[in-house]
C-alpha cells in the first residue's frame, strides 16, 4: 500500500512539474512580459499594439521556427532537450529578437519595451554561448529575468515572484532535464543579464 501510495505521489509530482514547465516556458515569458511592459509604458490604447510587434519577434516567430523543426524531426521536442540541438534554433531567434529590436527603435517605441526587448536579446546571448559547452537552463535564465524587469518596473512586492522561479527551477530539475547547478546558473544569469540592461536602457 505504502509502495503505491509512494508512487501516486511521484506521479502527481511529475505532473506538476511538467504544468509549471508548460505553463512558465521561455516562449510564454517571452510573449507576456513586452505586453506586460507595453502597456505598461504606452497605455491601454497603444501599449498592445507595441507589444504585439514586439512579441511576434520575440516569442512568435523564434517559437514557431522551433515548432516546425520539431515536426521536421529536426529537434527532439519543443524544450530543445538535447543541449548539441539547441545552437541553431538558439541563433534564429537572436536574429528573430534582433529585427523586432531594430524595428522598434526604427518606430520610436516607448524606451521601457525597447530595454525589455534588448533583455530578451542579452539573455539570449547569454544562454546561447553558455550551451555551446554546458546546458545551463534557459527556462530558470528567462524566469528570473522576467520576474527581474517585473521587480525594477513595479517595485519590491514582486521580489515575491522569486519564489515562481524556485518554482520552475525545481520543475526542469524533478522532470531530469536539468540539474540543480544548471537551474541555479541559469537563475543568476538572468538577473545578472536583467537587471544592468534593463537599468541602463530606462
Amino acid at each position: 500500500m505504502s509502495e503505491a501510495v509512494g508512487v501516486s505521489t511521484r506521479s502527481g509530482e511529475d505532473r506538476a512539474a511538467r504544468v509549471v514547465t508548460e505553463v512558465f516556458a521561455p516562449a510564454v515569458w517571452a510573449a507576456a512580459m513586452p505586453l506586460v511592459v507595453a502597456v505598461q509604458a504606452a497605455g491601454w490604447v497603444r501599449g498592445p499594439l507595441w507589444g504585439l510587434l514586439a512579441v511576434f519577434f520575440s516569442a512568435a516567430l523564434p517559437y514557431g521556427i522551433v515548432l516546425l523543426a520539431v515536426r521536421r524531426g529536426r529537434l527532439t521536442d519543443h524544450h530543445i532537450g538535447v543541449r548539441e540541438q539547441r545552437r541553431g534554433p538558439l541563433l534564429l531567434g537572436m536574429v528573430c529578437v534582433l529585427v523586432g529590436l531594430g524595428l522598434l527603435i526604427d518606430f520610436d517605441a516607448p524606451r521601457r519595451l525597447v530595454a525589455m526587448v534588448a533583455v530578451i536579446l542579452a539573455v539570449l546571448a547569454v544562454v546561447t554561448a553558455v550551451n555551446q559547452v554546458w546546458k545551463l537552463s534557459v527556462h530558470s535564465a528567462v524566469a528570473a529575468a522576467s520576474v527581474t524587469v517585473l521587480t525594477v518596473l513595479l517595485g519590491p512586492p514582486l521580489l515575491a515572484g522569486y519564489a515562481l522561479v524556485a518554482l520552475v527551477a525545481w520543475s526542469r530539475v524533478r522532470l531530469g532535464d536539468h540539474t540543480t547547478p544548471q537551474v541555479v546558473a541559469g537563475t543568476v544569469a538572468g538577473v545578472a543579464v536583467a537587471a544592468p540592461v534593463f537599468l541602463a536602457l530606462t
